[in-house]
């Protein structure tokens, strides 16, 4: 046939199976049955490609004849009257033939007419790709036009394979074809060879065998690193199988840049689990919907993949690491993929927002909303990553401010005032959660060292709506909850504030008060001491700063002594006033609460007292607490582990 013979099939639904015909105007001669579909064909524009074809319908075709003598005896036997001895030899050739015909091997695959008029049939039951491939197939024997893509290429070559439709039996045909077109096209891009390879998952062990699969995984690997990002969500299109062997390729080859690998991970991840993150709600239509059990795999393949150096940052982003983590909490992954997700996202929690660390408590047992425990953790493994040595090297406070510029200006300071920032923003979002223990509050505000905050104003913002959200504390619970923020760092806004805070201790208050005039003071003395530091002779930068040191620590040391024994003294003096003013309230309240100078009740008057003194205090507005303040030094000074510890 030429390739002006059409190729028109229409479609039937049959009773049983689906069936195609070729509308040539000749009638087929042949029925192919592939899978649940029936061809009606002719043999020989695919006999003079297929080798395979070919050899069934030749046999087939010496078959018919020996069968048609059969049927012609039996019809000249059926009509004869008597026996005689030719009748009976005969019937003997005719049983010999009869018996020699049911020797001859049989293809299973092959079913004849019974009559000359009736159509060859053949069955191929296990063909590759198949009815579409077939289809296809047949297209290419009877001349018409098959474009390739790469979608189809792999089926075809093995549909050729399958057909034995090879150069040696006919040129030109569709094996060295579609060889040509994988070797030229498909191979040489790796979004092709993709797609390629996605096919070759329905051809197995063919595809396998043809080394079509083993060359599309080397072509990906080969070529990931110098090809564009744009195919890299082509690898959502792939099973977990053929996912592994290309990354298992990628890492065996020293040409493939990790940030390459590290791309390839992610588009993959993001485009077969879903629900990865509340900003990633995107997946690929062409991406399979998979179970719990198969994301659960999924999820656990890709944290394996993960690089086990630190990541840069710019594919493998922290938002990434924690929507992994986040989702391996809802599908309940297995502990050593959750505990190496939370050391993955420790190595770039700096660059972490609070939406990222908000993780909501999947467990069934938790009280809390969010899962502070897992954050606890990760902030753990970021200060084992960031300070060797843990909370050792942190024990010393930090006594003055060029101290704390110090250790700013290094790298890994930087670092940890960015997640001190971070953590200060989840405590304040934590706080209002009734089921939040004090101890769990305290213990994640302390985890990080002091010179992680450079102020800690963030830190009693948290505190602040720690103790509105829970007004029922204790006494010792207030004092430990106030304890995590250090009054040296609040700067005179927040100072301000808390001195105005009802909510506050009355110590608390009094070493705020305490540590806001200091620092005025010693502002004060900075601006003293320029004008006396600007007089002083020029010199080169380094006599200057021998000449000036020894003589501005000297003032400011005198200064602040001068500072803190004032300090003392006026809260010495308000410690007097608020006594005497005590028992001058107690003195009134007495007199208030008697019906007459010679009346008491039995018990004393306490109970009379008391509703006296409540009702002097209610008409004039005052409030006073009954804890004795106390104004040691060795108390307002206290370091953050004593406060810690002090009892109410």
């Amino acid at each position: 046939m030429q390739n002006s013979v059409a190729f028109a099939c229409l479609l039937m639904m049959g009773s049983v199976s689906r069936a195609r015909f070729c509308t040539t105007g000749l009638p087929s001669d042949v029925v192919f049955e592939v899978h649940d579909m029936t061809f009606h064909l002719h043999k020989f524009p695919l006999m003079s490609k297929s080798r395979k074809i070919h050899r069934m319908l030749s046999e087939q075709e010496e078959q018919r004849p020996a069968r048609g003598r059969q049927r012609r005896r039996r019809q000249m036997m059926s009509i004869s009257d008597g026996g005689g001895d030719d009748g009976a030899a005969e019937t003997e050739i005719e049983e010999a033939e009869e018996e020699e015909d049911e020797d001859e091997p049989e293809q299973e695959q092959v079913r004849t007419g019974e009559g000359d008029g009736q159509p060859y049939s053949i069955a191929f039951p296990d063909f590759p790709g198949g009815p579409g491939t077939f289809e296809a197939a047949a297209k290419f024997c009877y001349g018409v036009r098959v474009d390739l893509t790469a979608w189809n290429v792999a089926p075809l070559s093995c549909a050729a394979e399958y057909l034995e439709m090879t150069e040696e039996h006919a040129e030109d045909n569709l094996a060295a074809r579609a060889e040509a077109y994988l070797n030229q096209t498909v191979l040489r891009h790796p979004g092709d060879a993709t797609k390629a390879l996605k096919s070759c998952e329905e051809l197995l062990p063919l595809a396998e065998d043809l080394g079509i699969v083993s060359r599309c995984v080397d072509a990906i690997a080969a070529r990931s690193s110098a090809a564009s990002r744009s195919w890299f969500d082509d690898l959502a299109v792939l099973g977990l199988r053929m996912y592994k062997r290309v990354m298992a390729a990628m890492a065996a080859r020293d040409d493939v840049r990790a940030e390459a690998r590290e791309s390839c991970l992610v588009s993959y991840a993001r485009g077969t689990i879903p629900g990865l993150s509340r900003s990633m709600r995107w997946r690929l239509a062409s991406a399979p919907v998979s179970s719990e059990v198969e994301q659960k795999e999924l999820l656990e393949v890709v944290v394996a993949s993960l690089p086990t150096h630190k990541c840069s940052g710019r594919v493998i982003t922290a938002k990434f690491l924690f929507a992994l983590l986040r989702t391996a909490l809802i599908l309940r992954a297995s502990d050593a993929a959750r505990m190496a997700l939370e050391r993955k996202a420790a190595t770039q929690l700096q660059q972490a927002t609070l939406e990222d660390v908000l993780i909501l408590n999947y467990s069934g047992t938790a009280e809390t909303l969010y899962d502070v425990d897992c954050v606890q953790r990760i902030i753990r493994y970021f200060l084992a990553e960031e300070e060797p040595g843990g909370e050792a090297s942190s024990s010393a406070a930090i006594e003055e401010e060029e101290a704390v510029a110090a250790e700013v200006a290094r790298p890994s300071a930087v670092v940890m005032v960015q997640v001190a920032k971070l953590v200060d923003s989840y405590l304040a979002e934590v706080a209002s959660d009734a089921n939040l223990k004090p101890a769990k509050f305290c213990e994640l505000a302390l985890l990080l060292p002091d010179h992680a905050r450079i102020y800690d104003d963030s830190v009693y913002h948290a505190v602040d709506i720690y103790l509105k959200a829970h007004p029922r504390l204790t006494a010792e619970e207030r004092d430990r909850v106030v304890g995590v923020v250090d009054c040296r760092k609040l700067t005179v806004e927040a100072c301000t504030h808390a001195a105005q805070n009802e909510r506050l201790p009355l110590r608390a208050v009094l070493q705020v008060l305490f540590f806001e005039q200091l620092q005025l003071r010693r502002a004060i003395t900075s601006t003293l001491l320029a004008p006396s530091a600007g007089g002083a002779p020029q010199a080169g930068p380094s006599e200057a700063a021998a000449w000036r040191g020894p003589t501005a620590l000297a003032q400011e040391s005198q200064v602040l002594r001068l500072d803190m024994d004032s300090v003392a003294s006026r809260v010495q003096e308000l410690e007097r006033e608020c006594s005497s003013m005590r028992r001058a309230i107690k003195k009134i309240d007495g007199r208030g609460g008697s019906p007459s100078p010679g009346r008491r009740s039995a018990d004393g008057g306490g109970d009379g007292s008391r509703h006296a003194a409540g009702g002097w205090r209610a008409r004039h507005g005052c409030k006073f607490s009954t804890q004795v303040c106390d104004s040691h030094a060795r108390n307002v000074v206290a370091s953050r582990a004593s406060r810690m510890g002090m009892s109410p």
